[in-house]
């Protein structure tokens, strides 16, 4: 056999050909090809990547390569900064970069390194997540982003570049279900509306996390008068059950939300 390359079957008898390469003491598997010659021209790809220091992760992809993209990021990124990774992260000073493809980065603190390095991003049209016990999750949601936040308006990048997901780069203005924040004489003002058969105002408040006990209640409200909807609720961190049920009881809800509920 050709070096790197190994002889394996498919569960039908069919024949394959894997091709795998050891650095520093570490043994890479390259991948699985249907010819010898394109399990050792992976062979030899790799050597020449963790070997020849004039191919920089900046121009490694101005010639093709028979080795998968992500496969060539990791054997970069072991080469330069000493650790392997299965998913296709490349270490820079203080951050980290995540490729979804030859082109597309997107930029994490070093703080989410574990999570990513084994959690594989996968995009579908914009959405971005991940696979998490089963379940597909949204990246932003590690930001406190809720899936129905809009980019522009309840959250934005600071430097406006929207693959740099450090976290000092997402701003979030509107965290809570059903509220919206407004400046008036420069000052927060939060805003709440629900959508029963088109938007009902509840009211306006000073406070976020009153805006959205408020938000609770006229759900709360909705459902006692039949309507059975899938409302979202909101689940207010720092306060207590003692501190939420006293503002809950004194919140005060629109008059016209009431009267439409009353004639229900």
């Amino acid at each position: 056999m050709l070096p790197g390359v190994y002889l394996a079957y498919k569960k039908n008898g069919d024949l394959y050909y894997r091709s795998s390469i050891t650095y520093k003491n570490k043994h890479i598997s390259l991948g699985s090809f249907s010819q010898e010659a394109e399990a050792n021209t992976a062979y030899l790809e790799a050597g020449n990547l963790l070997t020849d220091s004039e191919i920089t992760i900046d121009t490694v992809f101005t010639h093709q390569t028979i080795l998968k993209f992500d496969k060539v990021i990791s054997l970069l990124n072991f080469r330069d900064n000493g650790i392997y990774f299965k998913n296709p992260i490349y270490l820079r000073n203080n951050y980290f970069v995540y490729y979804i493809s030859k082109s597309d980065e997107l930029k994490f603190d070093i703080d989410d390194l574990f999570y990513y390095s084994s959690h594989k991003i996968m995009r579908r049209s914009t959405h971005l997540f991940v696979n998490d016990y089963g379940m597909q999750v949204n990246i932003l949601s590690r930001y406190g982003i809720k899936n129905y936040s809009v980019a522009g308006k309840d959250y934005y990048f600071a430097n406006e570049d929207t693959t740099d997901y450090r976290y000092s780069n997402i701003i979030i203005v509107n965290k809570y279900y059903g509220v919206t924040q407004y400046l008036k004489n420069e000052l927060p003002r939060y805003k709440v509306k629900i959508h029963i058969n088109g938007n009902y105002t509840i009211g306006t408040y000073r406070s976020e996390e009153k805006a959205a006990i408020a938000y609770n209640k006229a759900v709360d409200l909705a459902k006692s008068h039949g309507i059975n909807k899938n409302f979202p609720t909101n689940y207010i961190e720092h306060f207590s059950p003692k501190e939420y049920a006293e503002v809950y009881s004194k919140i005060k809800i629109s008059a016209k939300y009431l009267n439409y509920l009353a004639g229900l």
